[in-house]
């Protein structure tokens, strides 16, 4: 490759005649010009300087339920699964479907009913478990989907093929696309924010699930976590004051820029704005985590836990912290799903952590005018099986992996509230009506954002990549 073929048109401009003045029209021109070229994209730094159609919410956050909630005990309503306790479940519907290893090998299936009390709640009419009565407030805000499905059915593959859109490791996640598409609104603070609930058992979570892939590292999320520093390495060492640490940057950059003249490398300018981001988080990361200003009766709303730093509770309320500072993208992460044996005690537990915090962050985006554009989303990576695995009860069993329908829910900007689209069959086991895949979800989640799936790409390797592969179409009954 020559080294006409290596310039970028910075480099270029800087090393010909008319650098100088190039740069000092850029220095006069440089803020106007940018402004009439995005004015239907007000982000900066993302590649695209209009959306591609209207967007229905300027911001997103992601409640991944991470180990695959069981559907028919928290939104499936399934009498039949009741009726048919301990039978083995019919031929007809299994299908003759992939089993994991785990259940595969049992002598028989035998169908598990709820222990759970279904009613149905809100205008809308829509059935939820007794295990979430806070979500049954808001219901009439949420569109339910019961007719999710994905191929993957162990967990890595699952999780890493809804939020990257590849079973296979090293593709860019949902927020470093949308950063990467959209760029960010607030220069202070990252555009996509990451939590994990501290303490919490169950299948690992890896950063890949929120990393860049091949994408600039710039557009990785940032991980908050609970304790004294929210971001890892962001507190200056003792001694070290706000006036000498801008000074050493400084330095730095200046070294940074002469090797990047030379190597006109861009993953130089990406540690550049890192480093420059880093050092205003200084400031905007302390405040934002500090909710000292919250009024009583906002803590009471999100319950007990939400002074309590790495909790459900208390990311949600940071959540919404950072939604009002205009962060793009925040995704909560949430353990503990993974229920094979001992669920009704385990969904349980897992309720009693999410249903208030969870209903709580609809219902504060709605009093701050704030739902109205943000799209919230809230599901895991699967859903589980009618059958039993392992010891069945007339009280306590457990559920296998299911990937061929699941439920999530999403709420918020441009989303038809109190709705609920698709239907599975009598055992929440195949769908019969309005299958949505993964690739589906996640073309209508940009979508909703002004992006069109087809045309947000990467050329990596010789082709040109997107979230959805090759494949997803919007699922239009999602719309307002």
């Amino acid at each position: 490759m020559s080294i006409y073929e290596q310039m970028t048109r910075r480099y270029f401009f800087g090393r010909s005649s008319l650098g100088v003045g190039t740069f000092a029209a850029a220095g006069l021109f440089g803020q106007e010009l940018a402004s009439a070229m995005r004015s239907e994209n007000p982000g900066h730094g993302g590649v695209l300087k209009a959306f591609h159609h209207p967007p229905r919410a300027r911001r997103i956050v992601y409640l991944f339920m991470s180990g695959g909630p069981s559907q028919m005990d928290l939104f499936d309503y399934k009498p039949r699964l009741n009726r048919d306790h301990g039978l083995e479940l019919p031929a007809s519907v299994r299908r003759g479907q992939r089993l994991t290893g785990m259940s595969g090998n049992q002598a028989s299936l035998p169908i598990a009913g709820s222990v759970f009390k279904f009613r149905r709640h809100g205008q809308s009419g829509a059935w939820l478990s007794e295990l979430l009565p806070h979500t049954a407030k808001v219901v009439d805000e949420l569109c339910v989907i019961k007719s999710v499905y994905t191929e993957a059915i162990n967990h890595d593959p699952a999780i890493t093929y809804i939020q990257t859109g590849s079973q296979i490791a090293g593709r860019p996640s949902l927020g470093a696309w949308l950063d990467y598409g959209l760029g960010s609104t607030n220069e202070n603070l990252p555009s996509f924010c990451v939590m994990v609930t501290k303490n919490k058992g169950g299948q690992p979570l890896y950063a890949r699930l929120w990393g860049s892939g091949f994408l600039p590292a710039s557009h990785q999320g940032v991980q908050l976590r609970a304790g004294r520093d929210p971001v890892l390495y962001l507190t200056d060492a003792p001694g070290i004051s706000r006036a000498a640490r801008r000074k050493q940057l400084d330095r730095i950059n200046e070294l940074h820029h002469m090797e990047l003249e030379q190597r006109l490398d861009p993953a130089i300018e990406a540690r550049i704005a890192q480093s420059e981001m880093a050092f205003r988080m200084q400031a905007s990361i302390p405040e934002v985590a500090n909710i000292a200003d919250e009024p009583q009766h906002v803590l009471d709303r999100y319950g007990p836990d939400v002074t309590n730093p790495g909790t459900f509770a208390a990311n949600c309320l940071l959540a919404r912290r950072l939604l009002e500072r205009d962060v793009r993208c925040v995704q909560l992460f949430h353990k503990g799903w993974d229920q094979h044996g001992g669920l009704p005690a385990a969904i349980r537990r897992q309720c009693l952590e999410t249903d208030r915090p969870a209903a709580a962050l609809i219902h504060d985006l709605r009093q701050r005018g704030l739902l109205e554009d943000t799209l919230v989303v809230w599901g895991g990576e699967f859903g589980r099986t009618a059958y039993s695995q392992g010891k069945l009860t007339a009280n306590n069993y457990g559920r296998d992996h299911h990937p061929r329908c699941f439920t999530m829910w999403m709420a918020g900007g441009g989303v038809r509230a109190g709705v609920t689209i698709g239907k599975t069959d009598e055992y929440s086991y195949n769908i019969v009506e309005r299958p949505v895949h993964i690739h589906d979800l996640n073309a209508t989640i940009l979508h909703l954002l002004g992006i069109d799936h087809e045309r947000l790409t990467f050329r990596y390797q010789g082709r040109r990549y997107r979230l959805t592969d090759v494949h997803g179409e919007v699922v239009h009954e999602v719309l307002a």
